[in-house]
């Protein structure tokens, strides 16, 4: 789902993460009309202007957001920089310890194999490959799609041009298996940035980036028992991103 008036780029997913794994969705059309075959998978990239492997990714997750390659699938892409690069001779503008802090919680609480890169991409939460790797992340991608998901129904008005009020509903059907308590996280992406880097391993190169997450907030939790959840909650946005 995109953008609302010149507020901000798009409120890009809504992510439950946890006992429900993953599922994630745009503004949806009635359950009536919905493809039964058609899911939605998200992408997390976790990537970095300072680290020379990253471009690569960065590239297939524009390519993969734009021509949506893997039939019956739409790739819901969260470009999330982190800042442990940021020593190393660049500071990427869009980098966030707070994304550094999220891929850390993915290995302590998911892979647990205390491997820490860039670019790693997590699909739905539960599912990594290194970003780069166009077969890993399709083979992650069509798992993903094929296991039981939440609904996620996502709709957002600006009420000011800096501020979004958002609603997210979820729905849990009996297939999908509990564990616990899920987080709702909504995330609010920007598309078409480029930034020309001035130094450490990228010095000299303009990067183009896709998604880029501008905030990630967790504003919500769905009970373990809970089939159901509606959020609504109001999110600051800067005027310096762009509408799309």
């Amino acid at each position: 789902m995109r953008t609302y008036g010149r507020t901000a780029s798009g409120v890009a997913a809504a992510i439950v993460v946890g006992a429900i794994a993953v599922s994630a969705a745009r503004q949806d059309p009635a359950p009536s009309t919905r493809n039964p075959s058609h899911a939605i998978v998200v992408a997390e990239l976790f990537t970095s202007e300072g680290c020379s492997s990253c471009p690569a990714a960065d590239d297939l997750l524009r390519e993969w957001l734009a021509s949506q390659p893997v039939p019956g699938v739409e790739i819901v892409g969260l470009g999330e920089h982190v800042d442990y690069w940021n020593r190393l001779g660049w500071r990427d503008p869009f980098s966030s310890a707070a994304f550094s802090a999220r891929q850390s919680a993915y290995d302590a609480a998911v892979f647990r194999d205390h491997r820490i890169y860039t670019p790693q991409i997590v699909i739905d939460g539960r599912l990594e490959a290194i970003g780069s790797d166009a077969s890993a992340v399709r083979r992650a991608v069509i798992d993903a799609a094929r296991a039981p998901k939440a609904s996620v129904a996502v709709s957002a008005a600006a009420d000011s041009p800096e501020r979004l009020q958002v609603r997210v509903r979820v729905q849990v059907p009996p297939a999908v298996v509990r564990h616990g308590t899920a987080d709702v996280v909504l995330a609010i992406t920007e598309d078409g940035l480029a930034t020309r880097v001035g130094g450490g391993e990228n010095g000299g190169r303009t990067l183009r980036h896709p998604a880029v997450a501008r905030s990630l907030t967790t504003i919500g939790i769905v009970a373990a028992d809970a089939t159901e959840r509606t959020v609504a909650t109001a999110m600051p946005v800067s005027t310096t991103w762009a509408a799309s």
